[in-house]
């Protein structure tokens, strides 16, 4: 790591020099004021040349880690005590201009090491108080900005709503009983310049330009993937057709799954990821529409078919089950000896002839039996649902 304390300069002006309770900070004169404010300047560039020089110079990455930990820990104690010394010497116009000065060259020391080297930081720690209040004022202020400049943009403007309400709502829990983390304050800061920089798209699109940078950024609140999900929804079901919807439905979940995500980005930690969530929606409303195509039956084509003989006529069972998913039921039966036979071969030869499906009238039991030996994950979960709808089904009995 890097040799002595590099913050010693500045630890000294704001802990000493510019503490009134350590120093007669209003009676410093004129001249020594413009001195500190070309030294303040001096300074900072020499500090943000010594962290990239211990980024950039050291091989290890514990010692590297360590040391922008430190950096950063000492900066954030630095600034609560410039932000104090602020507050205490309100009244003097003369130091006000060196104090604000060594704020935002702290700040931006800060700002250097959370955009270039984050990934070095211990981001799920406690945010110190006072920097988390001076975060918040910034934050509370950008987002409303942020709205108003795409207000012309209606179609974007409840989404942008929503974010600043749930954002207001993080920053606003109370600090006893939430840990307001470095995770969170970066995340913010991060979705910000995202939506300040944010280049319109194609409104038509189902997927706004807006949705693109919430997707990519995880943000999972609740709200969000409720708004998101229903616009969803209201897209599939302006087509009329089951087998309509479901093909605009796995399009839909297409072009989901190839917007970008950003690794190890999240808005809330207590919450499922946003793209966990959506697939399982997805999941469900594939898994509720082949039902609904399951139930549909296909009448015969033709005319008036003769009857034939009732002695001769088997009578078989409708199943709304798909032939790959009855043959899993039954090689399943057979496994465990619920029905027994000499042979799987003379289970699937015995049932099969009894059974149809909307689709197909006669199942060959040869064919069913050789699907049950390759089972695709679809059809496992189409299964494994309606077994636990049976269980529930018979517990009520």
């Amino acid at each position: 790591m890097c040799e002595g304390y590099v913050l010693e300069w500045l630890d000294t002006l704001i802990s000493v020099t510019l503490n009134p309770v350590k120093s007669e900070v209003g009676s410093m004169l004129p001249e020594d004021i413009n001195k500190l404010q070309n030294l303040i300047i001096k300074e900072k560039d020499k500090v943000q040349s010594t962290i990239k020089f211990t980024v950039f110079n050291l091989n290890d990455e514990t010692a590297i880690k360590c040391a922008i930990k430190n950096y950063h820990s000492s900066l954030v104690s630095l600034l609560d005590q410039a932000l104090e010394n602020k507050v205490q010497v309100t009244g003097n116009a003369i130091s006000k201009p060196v104090l604000d000065n060594v704020i935002l060259c702290v700040e931006e020391l800060l700002f250097l090491i959370e955009r270039r080297f984050i990934s070095y930081l211990g981001i799920d720690e406690r945010v110190p108080s006072t920097y988390f209040d001076l975060l918040k004022k910034e934050l509370l202020k950008r987002l409303p900005r942020v709205v108003k400049k795409h207000r012309e943009q209606h179609s974007l403007i409840p989404v942008l709503d929503l974010i600043v309400r749930e954002a207001e709502a993080l920053l606003n829990l109370p600090t006893d009983k939430h840990k307001h983390t470095f995770r969170e304050m970066f995340y913010l800061k991060d979705l910000c310049l995202e939506l300040e920089f944010l280049e319109y798209g194609d409104e038509a699109a189902l997927y706004t330009i807006l949705d693109e940078v919430l997707i990519r950024m995880n943000f999972n609140s609740k709200t969000y993937i409720y708004n998101l999900t229903q616009r969803i929804a209201a897209h599939i079901n302006s087509v009329e057709q089951p087998s309509e919807r479901m093909e605009r439905l796995l399009f839909d979940l297409k072009s989901f799954k190839q917007l970008h995500k950003k690794p190890g980005t999240i808005f809330l930690t207590q919450n499922a990821v946003l793209h966990k969530q959506v697939d399982n929606w997805f999941s469900q409303e594939i898994f509720y529409l082949e039902k609904r195509i399951h139930y549909a039956i296909v009448p015969l084509k033709g005319g008036e078919q003769k009857a034939a003989p009732k002695d001769k006529e088997k009578e078989k069972l409708l199943s709304i089950l798909s032939v790959d998913q009855m043959a899993l039921i039954l090689r399943a039966a057979d496994d465990l000896r619920i029905v027994m036979a000499r042979s799987l071969n003379s289970v699937f030869k015995n049932i099969v002839p009894f059974l149809s499906t909307p689709y197909q009238e006669n199942i060959s039991y040869d064919s069913m039996r050789s699907k049950s030996y390759s089972a695709e994950s679809r059809d496992k979960e189409i299964v494994t649902e309606t077994l636990q709808q049976m269980i529930k089904k018979i517990n009520e009995y």
